[in-house]
């Protein structure tokens, strides 16, 4: 169903950590670091099909080497995994200090067929309580199919920015409002709060002729 919404851009800022939304991964689950062998299995993973992967590898590949590779083994030390008791990757998340001065939260994703079990938000808060709170606010890009984890992403503080754009993208709050109210169950949805951004991160971000998030 997700598929039928358009690709527009949302912007949320989170000022400071909703502790009693966090929670702890389920028994049998852990987090380590993504390996440098493991970067094909980060950039697949982003995606719900092999042939999607497959279609998206050549972005994946220029992104990361656009906005990681120059930054040396740094992707490494902040990639995170959360694997299963085999060790295996099945969901992904990490903070990244884009153009060097804001914090942003990039590619947070879990495999389709581990949703529901409480591993997302366990995940987000182990990467959001990684961050100390003098480091906030911190930022992210998505979109409205995204709108579980938008869901997600307001319950643990982050608020939709409703400026008008961010650096060179237009941020497309109000088209995207009568569709997340459509998706959303009403509780969800209204629960979702609104800010404008810093000026000094809406400098940072147009002062830039790349997105690093």
């Amino acid at each position: 169903m997700s598929n039928e919404i358009p690709d527009k851009n949302l912007f949320m800022m989170c000022n400071s950590l909703i502790l009693s939304a966090t929670s702890k991964l389920p028994k049998g689950y852990h987090v380590r670091f993504c390996r440098e062998d493991e970067l094909d299995t980060w950039k697949a993973m982003q995606f719900d099909t092999a042939e999607l992967a497959r279609e998206y590898y050549g972005f994946m590949s220029n992104y990361y080497n656009q906005v990681y590779h120059k930054k040396g083994n740094l992707f490494f030390q902040r990639c995170v995994f959360v694997c299963d008791d085999n060790d295996r990757p099945i969901g992904t998340c990490f903070l990244w200090k884009s153009y060097d001065e804001i914090w942003t939260l990039h590619w947070f994703k879990v495999l389709n067929e581990y949703e529901g079990n409480g591993i997302g938000r366990a995940l987000l808060s182990y990467v959001m309580e990684s961050l100390p709170q003098k480091e906030y606010p911190v930022f992210l890009h998505t979109h409205p199919s995204s709108y579980r984890a938008i869901k997600l992403y307001s319950d643990i503080g982050f608020k939709l920015l409703k400026d008008p754009a961010i650096g060179s993208r237009q941020n497309d709050l109000e088209e995207c409002i009568p569709i997340l109210e459509s998706y959303m169950s009403n509780s969800d949805f209204e629960k979702l709060q609104f800010t404008k951004a810093p000026q000094y991160f809406l400098n940072v971000v147009s002062s830039s002729k790349v997105e690093e998030f």
